[in-house]
C-alpha cells in the first residue's frame, strides 16, 4: 500500500508542476493536514469530498444507462449519481469508485478518482480519456434497454433540443409532457416509462432535477471550450447562448438546486445576476453564461481572452447582423452589458 500510495502523490506533483485545478489544491491540504476526508456509512467519502469541495448535494443527477467506466455496475436500479459546481463534477456509483473532472485554469480539464475504501487518495486517471477524448466532459443521450444498455448514443448541450435530451437518464422536477427522452427504457422497440426512485444506499437526495441537468448541459460545453480555446469566436457564441434550444415550455426543479445557484451572484447595482434563471422560454433570464466568472475563463491566454470579449461586444453592440443574434433582443444586450460592467472585474474599459 505504501507503494501505490507514493505513485499516488508523485502523480500529483507532476499534475501540480502544470497548474492546480480545484481537485488537486484540495489534495494538497489533505497532503499538509489541513483538510481530513472520513470514510463514514454507505457513501464512504462522497458527503465530505463534495463539502470539501463545495459541490452542492442539491446538483444531483442520476444516470442509469451503462455509459461509464463503471458501466458493469449502473443500471436502472443502481444509477451512477452526479454533482457538480462551476469547476468540478463528481461521479459515483454504490459498490464503485468516486470519479473527477476538475478544470484547471490554463491546462484543461483533468480527471481523478478516490477509490472507495479506508485510507486511499485522491489519484489522476489517464485513462478516463479512452471515452473523454480530447480531455472534453462528455454528455450522452441514448436509447436504452431494461438493463441500462445504450444504443443511439448521441452527444448533447444545450443546443440539443430537449426533446433529444436525458435519454438513459432519470429526470425531476415538473416539465411539459413527454418533453424529454429521460425516464424510461425501450424493450423489443415499446418505451417503457420509469418513474424515478432514489435508494437511500445509492444517492443523497432523492432527485435528478431538471434544472440542474438543463444547466449541466450547458455548463459541459462551456467547459470544453475552454478546456481547448482555439475558436475565440464559437466560444463567445456559446457564452452568449448563441444557437441555445428554445425550451417547449416551463420547467422547474424540485431539489432546491435553482435557488442555491442564483443566490450565489454576483449582482449589479440593480440586484441583476447572470445565475437568475427564465425557465419559460429558455435556461437564463440574461443570456450570458456565469461562466465567465470562472478561474477557467480569467486563466485564457491574453490574446484569447481579448478576441472572446471583442466578439462579444460585437454581438451585444447589434454590429454582427447575422440572423442567429437575432435571438439576443436589444433589452438582453443591454442588461448583459450593464451587468458585466457592474460585476466583471477584468472587463476592457472599451466594453
Amino acid at each position: 500500500m505504501a507503494f501505490f500510495r507514493s505513485l499516488a502523490l508523485t502523480a500529483f506533483a507532476a499534475a501540480l508542476a502544470f497548474g492546480e485545478d480545484p481537485v488537486a489544491a484540495l489534495s494538497h491540504r489533505i497532503g499538509k493536514g489541513e483538510v481530513h476526508l472520513p470514510f463514514e456509512g454507505p457513501y464512504g467519502y462522497l458527503p465530505a469530498l463534495l463539502n470539501a469541495l463545495h459541490v452542492p448535494v442539491e446538483s444531483q443527477m442520476a444516470v442509469f444507462s451503462k455509459t461509464s467506466i463503471q458501466s458493469l455496475r449502473i443500471e436502472p436500479a443502481n444509477p451512477r449519481i452526479l454533482f457538480f459546481n462551476d469547476s468540478v463534477a463528481v461521479g459515483w456509483v454504490r459498490t464503485g469508485f468516486i470519479e473527477l473532472a476538475a478544470q484547471d485554469p490554463g491546462h484543461g480539464i483533468r480527471f481523478y478518482v478516490l477509490m472507495q475504501r479506508p485510507n486511499e487518495l485522491l489519484t489522476p486517471r489517464e485513462d478516463c480519456l479512452n471515452c473523454h477524448k480530447s480531455a472534453n466532459t462528455r454528455l450522452t443521450s441514448v436509447v436504452s434497454t431494461p438493463d441500462g444498455i445504450p444504443s443511439g448514443q448521441i452527444e448533447v448541450d444545450n443546443r440539443t433540443p430537449l426533446a433529444r435530451l436525458w435519454g438513459g437518464w432519470f429526470v425531476t422536477g415538473s416539465f411539459p409532457p413527454a418533453s424529454h427522452a429521460g425516464n424510461a427504457v425501450f424493450a423489443n422497440g415499446e418505451r417503457r416509462e420509469l418513474r424515478p426512485a432514489f435508494d437511500p444506499m445509492f444517492s443523497l437526495a432523492s432527485t435528478s432535477d431538471i434544472v440542474a441537468l438543463t444547466v449541466f448541459a450547458h455548463q459541459t460545453r462551456i467547459m470544453n471550450l475552454l478546456a481547448h480555446p482555439d475558436n475565440a469566436e464559437e466560444l463567445a457564441d456559446a457564452l452568449l447562448f448563441v444557437d441555445e434550444a428554445t425550451l417547449p415550455g416551463p420547467i422547474r426543479g424540485n431539489s432546491g438546486f435553482a435557488e442555491q445557484f442564483s443566490a450565489q451572484g454576483p449582482r449589479d447595482h440593480l440586484g441583476r445576476s447572470l445565475r437568475d434563471f427564465d425557465l419559460d422560454h429558455r435556461l437564463m433570464r440574461y443570456p450570458c453564461s456565469y461562466m465567465i466568472y470562472t478561474d477557467a475563463f480569467d486563466g485564457l491566454p491574453a490574446a484569447t481572452k481579448d478576441a472572446v470579449y471583442r466578439r462579444m461586444r460585437k454581438i451585444l453592440s447589434g454590429e454582427m447582423a447575422d440572423t442567429r443574434y437575432r435571438i439576443l433582443s436589444e433589452a438582453d444586450r443591454n442588461a448583459i452589458i450593464a451587468i458585466l460592467r457592474d460585476t466583471k472585474k477584468d472587463l476592457p474599459g472599451w466594453f
